[in-house]
């Protein structure tokens, strides 16, 4: 069998075992996490597990995965895209296997951490080795279309799954799938995407510094909303990591410039599709987060919806990011990859204005809400990152994918804890009691309109600042 090249076909059916290890990566990504939160409260029973300990057992996998992209980007461009990928599903397959031995907390963290690591070596390189296969935008887009399309249809199945299995296996085998997955991707990415080419690298020194100052920086950034939600604002551990935070940050910045091989070249973020390309990330990522907070909570705790019905009333979501998804190679291609990054930021922002306008009066304005947000997520999800991995040299493809997935992990971390925080800051009791007063129903509605408020309006800014760097990087387009 013939490896795919980066030779450039007008089809996607030449690469199909390249996209399809590539999709099963990207699906192991959205199922691992939706199974995981369905098999919470059987863990938590089993292992005799805190609500700290639980909350650990998610947060260890997003600190390892998020503070870890930037530094395994800039491995994979001086290393090879394709080696490290491979490595990495070799490490989830390993680690998954470790599930079957788990018997504390503390064990089940450690394993959730090594899932993280391995995350970051994989899930960053789908969309670089899915642009290297072709120069085409447009095979480009369904490309990266067909991928997501897989995780999504992870996501959607992912807790009905996960629930059904549970009846009949322990919750050990839940996570035990990464294993024929991560076997599967593994073969389809060997078998259809060429080895790395000497020319296609990054063959400067690898700047260890940066990259020990960017991962602190990113789980001290991701710790902070963490503590803030959980401890409240009058504890000083979050205000301690958030100064901690801070500093990293300066003394990072600092490092890179100075210093001759930058982890985070100042040339890269300075390109107009790398920069704008993120800040539409970020302005779809504040709302996706801060909304799915708040409407998971006013549907169980506001309005007594049993869980059940609650993830019923999420639906929307689901069948709208499946359902663009059939259309979203045509939308792109008729309205242009610029005009359709500000349209689906647009339809983001709609979306929050009528939650914080009408979603509080009743469930058809949150599934309108959902909707619009969802509908907008899925354009933007596509060309934002196009826009990044376009606007990357070729052989910094790597770290401009890792910038991309990071940024999605920051700004979900800091909706959550606006919204969090501001709600905590009105609210009067006991939160989780979910038997409200009327005056706590009216504090909860006050801090949800004002905490997404809030969101809004950054996301506007983010993206008028995005749709200026963008339409002067592509003048002429539509």
């Amino acid at each position: 069998m013939s490896i795919s090249q980066p030779a450039r076909s007008q089809s996607l059916k030449p690469h199909w075992l390249a996209l399809s290890g590539l999709s099963a990566v990207f699906l192991y990504g959205m199922l691992d996490n939706s199974i995981l939160t369905i098999a919470l409260p059987t863990i938590g029973r089993q292992l005799h597990a805190s609500a700290t300990g639980l909350q650990w057992i998610t947060s260890a996998y997003a600190l390892t995965f998020g503070g870890l992209m930037l530094s395994i980007g800039a491995v994979s461009d001086r290393f090879g895209r394709r080696r490290i990928m491979c490595i990495g599903l070799i490490v989830l397959a390993l680690v998954s296997l470790l599930v079957a031995f788990v018997r504390t907390p503390g064990e089940l963290i450690a394993v959730r951490a090594l899932t993280g690591m391995a995350a970051a070596m994989t899930t960053p390189g789908t969309m670089a080795l899915a642009f290297r296969l072709f120069d085409d935008d447009r095979l480009r887009i369904r490309a990266i279309s067909v991928i997501t399309a897989v995780g999504l249809v992870g996501l959607a199945a992912g807790p009905v799954a996960g629930g059904l299995l549970l009846a009949v296996l322990p919750w050990q085998g839940l996570l035990l799938i990464n294993v024929p997955i991560a076997i599967l991707a593994f073969l389809g990415i060997r078998a259809g995407i060429a080895p790395d080419r000497a020319e296609d690298l990054h063959r400067v020194p690898i700047d260890v510094a940066g990259a020990s100052l960017g991962t602190l920086t990113i789980v001290l950034a991701l710790v902070t909303p963490t503590l803030l939600v959980h401890s409240g604002v009058a504890s000083p551990w979050p205000w301690t990591a958030a100064a901690a935070a801070a500093v990293s940050a300066g003394t990072l910045v600092l490092r890179e410039r100075r210093t001759a091989h930058p982890l985070l070249d100042a040339r890269l973020l300075s390109q107009p599709l790398v920069s704008g390309g993120l800040a539409y990330k970020a302005a779809t990522g504040l709302a996706i987060a801060g909304l799915g907070y708040v409407i998971t909570v006013q549907l169980q705790l506001d309005w007594g919806w049993s869980p059940a019905l609650a993830s019923l009333g999420m639906l929307p979501q689901v069948a709208t990011l499946l359902l663009v998804g059939l259309v979203v190679e045509r939308f792109v291609d008729r309205v242009g990859i610029h005009a359709a990054a500000w349209l689906g930021s647009l339809s983001v922002v709609a979306g929050m204005v009528v939650y914080v306008t009408l979603g509080l009066h009743a469930y058809l304005w949150v599934a309108l809400t959902l909707v619009l947000v969802s509908g907008g997520l899925r354009v933007v999800g596509l060309v934002a990152g196009l826009n990044v991995m376009k606007g990357a040299p070729g052989n910094r493809t790597s770290i401009a994918a890792a910038m991309v997935d990071t940024t999605d992990e920051i700004t979900s971390a800091v909706s959550t804890a606006i919204v969090g925080t501001v709600i905590a800051a009105l609210f009067v009791g006991d939160f989780a009691d979910g038997h409200w007063t009327s005056s706590q129903a009216a504090q909860f509605e006050t801090g949800a309109t004002r905490s997404v408020s809030i969101l809004a309006l950054v996301a506007v800014l983010l993206i008028t600042w995005a749709f200026r760097r963008t339409h002067r990087a592509s003048p002429g387009t539509t």
